[in-house]
């Protein structure tokens, strides 16, 4: 049987009438080609580094491969989380951990010669301080061998603990990323149950407040159920919280045993609710059905500035 989902309309109304449940043409994208993509392909794959953008099976790994650029995931590709809208692998790597693999993240952008690097990682719940030592580590190696080059970490929420994400913090990154990932009524269902909505704004406001100079980010999914009314309540307690650059994209269901689509939110309704984003004094905000948190990183960096 064919499931069908009510669309959003452009005026955020009570739909436009049914849509199928497969993607609508905006969502929609091309093949992995080239050889930019091929390049960055062979050398991630060779210092036997990890991307967010095959692990997370992100629809943008065409373009962004293809344009030159990755977000290297560190600390493996095992996440001792299993949130429900997430497609990298859970597990318990029991301590693991390659204290060398800040060179090779650090040899691989300048290899690459990129200036501007997005480095996420799994969520390390079996180290003492939630991996913040290696990012730490990785952003300055990064700095080191690439002078010049920006640094922007999307980061997990280390169980709340603060002195970890000083850690993390006192290496300089140019701008510290943690998602919120959905409005605070959906999070127990979404994400999770350790991580949670206040915890990720406490994270957030701590950030800020210990490098007030440097940019703070966050992102949330669309079409899981939430209403425009808690979408912007959740910009609002992020705008509270510090937060400069706000993203907002389409939640797409990566198998069966994950989430499913409630609603493909139309690119009509991401353009208002980017404007609403706007007027609450955001420095840059995001939003279009395929956004994801590095999405045009660099691009909404210099356009914060």
């Amino acid at each position: 049987m064919t499931t069908e989902i009510n669309l959003i309309d452009a005026a955020g109304g009570a739909g436009i009438g049914k849509h199928r449940a497969r993607k609508p043409d905006w969502l929609r994208v091309s093949l992995p080609y080239g050889d930019d993509y091929e390049r960055v392909r062979a050398r991630v794959g060779s210092l036997r580094l990890n991307t967010v953008c095959k692990e997370a099976a992100c629809p943008n790994v065409a373009e962004c491969w293809g344009a030159g650029t990755a977000t290297i995931m560190i600390l493996g590709d095992t996440c001792t989380r299993g949130c429900r809208f997430c497609n990298v692998k859970t597990g318990n790597p029991r301590g693991a951990v390659d204290w060398l693999e800040p060179v090779r993240v650090a040899d691989a952008v300048r290899d690459l010669g990129w200036t501007y690097l997005v480095l996420t990682a799994v969520d390390r719940d079996d180290l003492a301080d939630g991996g913040a030592l290696i990012f730490a580590n990785t952003v300055r190696a990064i700095h080191e061998r690439v002078p010049g080059s920006k640094v922007e970490i999307l980061s997990g929420d280390y169980r709340g603990d603060l002195a970890a994400l000083d850690i993390v913090m006192d290496a300089r990154p140019d701008v510290f990323a943690h998602n919120v990932e959905t409005v605070e009524r959906l999070t127990p269902s979404v994400r999770d149950k350790r991580a949670g909505y206040e915890q990720s704004l406490r994270i957030l406001r701590h950030a800020k407040a210990r490098a007030p100079e440097r940019y703070t980010k966050t992102s949330i999914m669309l079409g899981l159920g939430e209403s425009e009314g808690e979408v912007e309540r959740t910009m609002d307690d992020a705008r509270e919280s510090g937060v400069d650059i706000f993203t907002m994209g389409q939640y797409l269901q990566p198998s069966k045993k994950h989430l499913p689509v409630v609603e493909f939110v139309t690119p009509g309704t991401f353009s208002r609710l980017g404007s609403l984003a706007e007027s609450k004094g955001f420095h840059q905000v995001v939003s279009s059905p395929l956004s994801r948190s590095s999405y045009h990183a660099e691009q909404a960096f210099e356009q914060a500035g």
